[in-house]
């Protein structure tokens, strides 16, 4: 019985996954372009975002060793 569960399960998937690559072939140009440039503004978003991370980070990282700077000079005077 779980043979036969197992081997009906496994030709749905490989049906779905037949079926997948034929869908591909269907796309018109015009929807294809649509996918590139949504790609590429999703691209653009998640690198912007990067960028602003690793700012934020070199910033609070100069702003620590500003405070080392500090500390190290008046304990150095004192």
């Amino acid at each position: 019985m779980k043979r036969m569960a197992t081997f009906v399960l496994l030709l749905v998937a490989l049906s779905a996954a037949w079926s997948i690559p034929a869908h591909a072939q269907r796309i018109s140009p015009q929807e294809n372009a649509r996918q590139s440039k949504k790609a590429i503004k999703k691209q653009q978003k998640m690198l912007n975002k990067a960028n602003k991370k690793q700012a934020k980070a070199m910033k609070k990282a100069a702003k620590k060793q500003r405070k080392q700077m500090r500390t190290a000079n008046s304990r150095h005077k004192k």
